[in-house]
């Protein structure tokens, strides 16, 4: 059975009171997780630690990291290692978010290392892929997206893909005023899985989990998640409203 997963990704943003009155409003929400959903946070660095507190004696909640290093240690001053997530109880670590990869210019080359890192650290990457309007708006979005999952994700065993989660970002319907639809969604997660399935085997593809990282929100939320290969949402914005995130866990079905 593939996982059903929520993750909210907090970005820069909150301050530690802050965050922690947020941790404690969707725990308070009464949400009940059924068998096989998670709820994963993904909090900036210096509030990990604080976050595994409040989540330790709840069931289905886990932490993330939004980023690792591409190296297991040394002179990379700013860095944080996933050896040093993995001390701290880090469960998740997103590696490749369109953000990271714009603004930082993170290659397809460097998140196959942090893949590497964070696995033989023992923490599940959540890689995420997808393409920008250019890519969508002349139709080559499957060969573009098939590319960022051959160059970062193939040289993986199958046994090592088991611990990974896929989020796809559709970096064109993300704050610029066009809305991608649930059948787009759909289509794109699909083709994912056939590209596993294709290189790992149609066991392999059935078992991984693929999450929608393109502005989910409580309205849309249900119709996202019923798709057949849609297994949960990566939640920007929204994470950050209580009532929110907890509407749109309560879609997970």
């Amino acid at each position: 059975m593939r996982k059903k997963i929520v993750a909210g990704n907090w970005k820069m943003n909150l301050t530690l009171a802050q965050g922690e009155q947020l941790i404690n409003d969707i725990l308070q929400a009464g949400l009940k997780l059924a068998e096989g959903q998670e709820v994963v946070v993904a909090t900036p660095f210096p509030y990990l630690t604080k976050a595994k507190s409040l989540l330790k004696n709840y069931p289905g909640f886990f932490v993330a990291a939004q980023n690792c290093a591409s190296e297991k240690s040394g002179a990379y001053t700013g860095e944080v290692s996933a050896e040093m997530l993995q001390s701290v109880g880090v469960d998740y670590v997103i590696i490749g978010h369109s953000e990271r990869r714009e603004y930082f210019q993170e290659s397809n080359a460097v998140l196959a290392k942090k893949v590497d890192q964070a696995l033989a650290a023992g923490i599940k990457p959540i890689f995420c892929c997808g393409e920008p309007l250019a890519i969508r708006q002349a139709e080559t979005q499957n060969a573009f997206v098939a590319k960022q999952l051959e160059e970062s994700l193939f040289h993986l065993t199958v046994e090592q893909l088991k611990n990974v989660v896929i989020a796809y970002e559709p970096i064109w319907a993300i704050g610029t005023g066009l809305t991608a639809s649930a059948a787009q969604a759909q289509d794109m997660h699909a083709f994912i899985r056939s590209q596993i399935a294709n290189k790992f085997g149609r066991e392999a593809a059935l078992h991984l989990t693929i999450l929608y990282g393109g502005s989910a929100k409580p309205g849309n939320a249900a119709e996202l998640f019923a798709n057949p290969d849609v297994d949960g949402g990566l939640i920007g914005g929204a994470s950050l409203v209580a009532s929110d995130f907890a509407a749109i866990i309560q879609h997970l079905g």
